[in-house]
């Protein structure tokens, strides 16, 4: 079976190419059926990989295609890493991405351009399993780049509304920046280590002095391509207005896929990255930081889909504190959660929006828990799971980063316990606006609200399913469990083991649970027993609620900073490096030669003796020049 692995990313391309040659003429069923079929059955190869390698003695095997790139010294294969890092992202990029599939083709059979869209969603996950696959970062660059292209296409799905499309150019832009680190990080790794193969520049690596200047440029590098695909200060900013596309994208874009490429590459490199401690601690501080200040930003938001991409932000960055402090695994293993409870939450709110009518404004809804039954425990079990309370799957991944971050820094401990506390508190202030209380729509909206189809209703049950119980795979030995994920990737990626006796891990499990319970109350008493909506005038909003609503106006900061001096300098070489410099010299090249043409021109008179009197004047100068020159 793991010699199939070729299939896995080779049946979306083909659903892609079926969709997007077929979109006028295949009926949205055939559409759906195909894109949505194609991606189950990658899931089931890679389900059969999976259990191969888990029976297999060889935790790493490389499954060559062909010799793609041969120049010099540079050897660039088209093959695929089969191991237990690899084997995981692929169950989650298929398995989610499938759920995701199968929710779009109810969620979008009304729009016109269904057949274009499960196209572009099936090349997006053709990308993404080329980045997770990939043996060597060249690969790895080319499906990164890939998801990229594919955000952009589907952020700006609905393009003739031109704050979609512009969103769709952000994302692009963004990304271009963090994707220039990465590529120079590439540069570097080939001169240092003549190679661009895993399998060659980790084992290399793992001999080099830890500190040293050459490691720390590479990893820095690396790391601010993590920023731009994985939406961490100061390149977040497109992640929230990635909204702009249709839900089943957001779901698909900040669950399983692309967000979560940035912690895969670094969990990849963790050989590298742990010989270079100062680059750790960068991405620590930047990882916190990020976490914070989109948790601050979620508090205010009034659009569901908003509050949950600020959500997104926020988790990437505990996300990031983890592989910061050196805990891969447990980064890792709420990247795992983190695709469940979200890809949750996002189908959720798309159920929402559907039985709304596209409304996204949680001022505008409420007492919706009747009406959308299943959509309301779903949600909640998704809510309950990234708030952090046992025994759902959040509550695993996100203490055991803490205790690593714990045993780090207790001051980073004590912010990351707060973001958690946020967390908490906007995420169930989220789900008692829209669902507690009574409706505070139109009373015309309210007559026609009504639960999601089941081709939408499922993927919800089957995630909240995974959402509830997904902590079991890393259960922690202090209530007894075998930390399964922990001993399944240490062949590949550095593992460190916590060092805090039990009754520690207690106590701040305790801290954190006691915490969360608090802010759920308070969220309560605000939004159900006191009934409080946002303000909806901007006028009357309090200073602190207002920078947070404004996003702390970072948007317009890089606007004053960056885009502004920009467009100014660009209009300057415009208007004087190109028009007057660059066009002067040529076009005076022009007036020049035209001019000498005019004087020129006056020696053809079509007399035949002047012409024999310059033919023997030229050839008298050629003799005296031949003579002179001997």
């Amino acid at each position: 079976m793991i010699n199939l692995v070729w299939l896995v990313p080779l049946l979306p391309l083909l659903g892609f190419l079926i969709n997007g040659l077929g979109r006028n003429t295949l009926s949205k069923t055939a559409v759906g059926f195909a894109g949505s079929t194609v991606i189950l059955a990658s899931f089931l190869i890679s389900l059969g990989i999976f259990f191969e390698l888990g029976g297999s003695a060889l935790k790493s095997h490389e499954v060559f295609l062909f010799d793609w790139i041969s120049a010099g010294d540079l050897r660039i294969p088209l093959s695929f890493l089969v191991d237990p890092l690899s084997s995981v992202m692929l169950l989650i990029v298929t398995g989610v991405g499938f759920l995701i599939h199968l929710y779009s083709a109810g969620y979008m059979h009304e729009d016109a351009g269904f057949g274009k869209f499960f196209s572009y969603l099936n090349l997006f996950v053709f990308f993404m399993l080329l980045l997770v696959l990939g043996s060597n970062y060249i690969v790895m660059f080319i499906g990164w780049e890939g998801v990229g292209l594919c955000s952009y296409l589907l952020i700006g799905f609905w393009y003739t509304n031109t704050s979609y499309a512009a969103a769709a150019k952000k994302a692009f832009v963004m990304n271009r920046i963090g994707d220039l680190g990465f590529l120079l990080g590439v540069f570097l790794l080939f001169q240092t280590f003549g190679s661009l193969e895993f399998s060659k520049i980790f084992p290399m690596a793992a001999s080099m002095v830890p500190g040293e200047q050459t490691l720390f440029l590479i990893t820095l590098f690396l790391f601010i391509g993590a920023c731009g695909k994985s939406a961490q200060l100061p390149l977040f900013t497109w992640l929230p207005d990635a909204m702009a596309g249709p839900t089943p994208v957001s779901a698909l874009i900040h669950a399983a896929t692309m967000v979560t490429a940035g912690i895969y590459m670094i969990a990849r490199s963790s050989v590298l990255f742990d010989l270079a401690p100062l680059t750790q601690n960068i991405i620590a501080v930047v990882g916190l930081a990020t976490a914070l200040v989109a948790a601050l930003i979620a508090l205010t938001q009034t659009d569901i889909k908003k509050v949950l991409a600020y959500s997104t932000v926020s988790q990437l960055g505990y996300m990031f504190l983890g592989l910061g402090v050196g805990a891969y695994t447990g980064s890792f293993f709420h990247v795992i959660t983190h695709a469940f409870f979200k890809a949750l939450l996002f189908l959720g709110a798309g159920s929402v929006i559907h039985a709304l009518h596209h409304e996204q404004d949680m001022r505008h809804m409420g007492g919706l828990k009747k009406k959308l039954p299943v959509t309301f425990m779903t949600m909640l079990v998704g809510t309950i799971a990234i708030a952090g309370l046992p025994p759902f799957s959040g509550f695993f991944s996100k203490d055991e980063i803490l205790a690593h971050v714990y045993q780090h820094s207790k001051v980073m401990w004590a912010l990351g316990v707060l973001g958690a506390l946020l967390t908490a508190f906007y995420m169930f202030r989220m789900l008692y606006l829209t669902f507690y209380s009574s409706y505070r729509g139109t009373h015309h909206a309210e007559e026609h609200i009504h639960e999601s189809p089941k081709s939408m209703t499922i993927p919800l049950i089957v995630l909240a399913i995974l959402a509830a119980a997904g902590g079991i795979i890393n259960f922690p030995a202090v209530f007894g469990g075998g930390e399964w994920l922990h001993h399944w990737l240490s062949p590949v990626v550095n593992t460190h083991e916590l060092e805090l006796d039990h009754s520690t891990e207690y106590m701040l499990m305790g801290i954190s649970v006691v915490g969360v319970l608090v802010s759920i109350a308070i969220a309560y008493n605000k939004y159900v027993k006191g009934k409080h909506v946002p303000v909806p005038d901007a006028a009357e909003r309090p200073a602190l609620v207002k920078l947070s609503y404004h996003k702390f106006y970072l948007d317009e900061i890089y606007d004053a900073l960056i885009r502004r001096p920009l467009d100014a300098l660009s209009g300057f070489f415009y208007r004087v490096v190109d028009k007057k410099i660059i066009d002067g010299l040529i076009n005076g090249l022009g007036w020049s030669t035209n001019e000498a043409s005019k004087g020129l021109r006056l020696l053809q008179s079509g007399n035949v003796g002047f012409y024999i009197f310059m033919m023997v004047f030229g050839i008298i100068g050629l003799l005296l020049y031949t003579y002179l020159s001997i």
